[in-house]
């Protein structure tokens, strides 16, 4: 296992978004599940690990502007872990699977398995659990939670209106002109 070196609050400061996700968020980052959800597209061409760490970064900036940074570290995994559902929801469900309501129910399939693989604080699953507010009818509770939902739709609605092209760019054009699962001609 690698030492954690504790920094102080103002050298992570003058780290970038980037260096500050991977000092908090490093075994997140080495979780084959979170690097499996690179696999799938969230919004748009945008996989979902893409949008993860857009989040990520969107809710540094926006804590960096708001002078939050006690609980930065929270905050980071919260915004990591946010959609850890691991499936493509792009496939339809079977029957009773709750895909079929995926923005409704993924929060907390992805609290479900981020309790399985990582030690979650409150906040962190708070984060997890009401990202999707007000689609979870209950409000998040801490100002990071809001932070990382601001941030997840403002993301969101780049990738979806295709202001942010993910690397699934080429293979959404193929599927469009061949079809799924099939070969050029």
């Amino acid at each position: 296992m690698k030492k954690y070196i504790l920094l102080r609050e103002e050298e992570i400061d003058r780290m970038s978004e980037d260096e500050q996700i991977e000092y908090y968020g490093r075994d997140i980052l080495d979780s084959l599940n979170f690097q499996s959800s690179d696999e799938n597209i969230q919004h748009g061409t945008v996989s979902v690990k893409e949008h993860s760490l857009d989040v990520a970064r969107a809710s540094i900036r926006i804590s960096r502007f708001f002078h939050m940074r006690k609980k930065r570290r929270e905050l980071i995994r919260g915004a990591l872990l946010h959609d850890f559902f691991l499936y493509d929801w792009h496939i339809p469900a079977e029957e009773g699977e709750e895909r079929k309501l995926h923005g409704f129910y993924h929060p907390g399939v992805a609290l479900r398995n981020a309790r399985k693989e990582f030690e979650l604080s409150a906040l962190e699953q708070d984060i997890i659990k009401k990202h999707m507010w007000p689609l979870t009818v209950i409000p998040p509770r801490y100002k990071e939670s809001w932070v990382v939902t601001a941030a997840d739709k403002y993301c969101s609605l780049r990738e979806t209106l295709h202001l942010r092209k993910g690397r699934f760019e080429e293979k959404i054009k193929e599927i469009k002109e061949h079809g799924e699962g099939k070969k050029k001609p």
